[in-house]
């Protein structure tokens, strides 16, 4: 009845809590950890699960699940599901008379192997050595592992971990753990972290061969964006504007073409956070001698990271460098058009009042030919009344006329200029 309440979130999310839990290992045991990873095949994980379980007749995975663990006889194995790769971890347990041989892997189909071909990202063998194995093999440790940089540390209070992080001709690293008094389950948890330390590194690895190829991409666009700003200080003819608004939105263009590389730099950056959290876990302290596996990671990892995070960092620059550019040029454009405007405006001005000056010199000769027009059909009439022996002197009264005619004339046609603007306001009028 309960059950109806819950939030339909609750139960798949008190259940993630618990959805990686750590390896059980008891006693000696043979330990192999592959990575698989696959940029253009999503599928390949949940594939390559099914095809391990039915080849070695273990129970049949949930396609819903991002974990998966069984086990027969002495061996086991663990897949886990990660946003970008799956692990898969297979366990034997009990002493072997040779160490670093794969027996976690001895039992693993041909078939199967081959359908990991190119998409092992991560692959290492690890050996762990209880009592007098692990005093023994303490001994020989330059033996099992004889790489250019060995790392040795105690961790957890119990135990000592040794790698030379070094890829073997079996295209496999090392790891050699020995159990010098670890408490229950811990031997699994710190064999998972090693495990996972590695798999994070190669992560965070990825971005590395983008940032040198972007690095020299960043060298040509800055010194082609350098030369174009050079040229936007000269002088030149307008057409050169145009020239460089295209020159600088085409490098707008490529820098925007690379932003999704944001998102393996965002990656590598939170790999990085997590390979030196499952470092301080470890709480490592010093072997004489030896350097420690944060020591090691703060030589070689660290300065691969920096080199991402200051190319993105570069990206980002070179970014508001030709934004910053393109916006000073589109206000050069835009100050020239606005001169431009401004010119021709006052042309425009000068033009209109060179009509008006024509206008009213063209009204006033208006009212001068109506004034004679009126005149001599006022002559014309006088002379007739004259004819017709009325006592009129015609030319006297024209003469007369003269004034009137002009005055009436002129306010007429100011008065039909009048009209003519107080329609013109009333029509402008919102």
């Amino acid at each position: 009845m309960f059950a109806s309440l819950n939030h339909p979130l609750r139960d798949p999310l008190s259940k993630e809590l618990h959805a990686r839990p750590f390896l059980r290992i008891t006693g000696p045991a043979s330990l192999s950890h592959l990575a698989v990873y696959s940029e253009h095949d999503e599928d390949i994980h949940n594939r390559l699960l099914a095809a391990l379980a039915a080849a070695m007749d273990l129970p049949a995975p949930s396609a819903q699940h991002n974990h998966y663990a069984a086990g027969k006889d002495g061996w086991q194995v663990k897949w886990e599901k990660h946003t970008e790769f799956s692990t898969f971890t297979f366990v034997r347990t009990a002493a072997q008379d040779r160490l670093f041989d794969g027996a976690a892997m001895a039992d693993i189909p041909a078939s199967w192997l081959a359908l990991l071909e190119k998409s092992v990202f991560v692959a290492v063998h690890a050996e762990l050595l209880c009592n007098s194995e692990a005093a023994a093999a303490r001994g020989q440790v330059r033996e099992l592992l004889p790489g250019p940089v060995l790392v040795g540390t105690k961790v957890l209070s119990g135990g000592e971990v040794y790698c030379d992080w070094l890829v073997r001709d079996d295209h496999f690293s090392r790891f050699l753990v020995l159990d010098l008094g670890f408490r229950e389950a811990q031997a699994g948890r710190l064999i998972q972290r090693l495990f996972e330390i590695e798999t994070y590194r190669m992560m965070a690895l990825l971005a590395l061969p983008d940032a040198r190829r972007h690095s020299q991409f960043l060298g040509k666009l800055d010194a082609s964006l350098s030369m174009l700003m050079r040229r936007m200080e000269q002088t030149g003819p307008e057409h050169d504007d145009a020239y460089l608004l295209r020159e600088l939105t085409r490098l707008a263009g490529q820098i925007e073409a690379h932003a999704g590389l944001e998102t393996r730099f965002s990656a590598s950056a939170a790999y990085e956070k997590l390979v030196l959290a499952r470092i301080a876990e470890l709480r490592e302290a010093r072997i004489e001698g030896f350097p420690t596996i944060a020591e090691f990671m703060q030589r070689r990892l660290l300065p691969a990271m920096q080199t991402c995070s200051s190319v993105w960092s570069r990206h980002q620059q070179s970014a508001t460098r030709v934004a910053r550019a393109v916006d000073l040029l589109r206000t050069r454009v835009n100050l020239a058009q606005e001169e431009h405007t401004t010119a021709l405006l006052e042309g425009m001005n000068r033009t209109a009042r060179t009509q008006l000056h024509l206008q009213h010199a063209v009204e006033g000769l208006s009212v001068a030919a109506i004034s004679y027009y009126v005149l001599n059909l006022s002559g014309a009439a006088l002379r007739a009344l004259h004819a017709a022996q009325l006592p009129l002197d015609p030319e006297v009264l024209e003469g007369l006329l003269i004034v009137p005619v002009v005055v009436a004339v002129l306010l007429f046609t100011r008065r039909i200029r009048r009209m003519d603007r107080d329609d013109s306001h009333r029509m402008n009028r919102p």
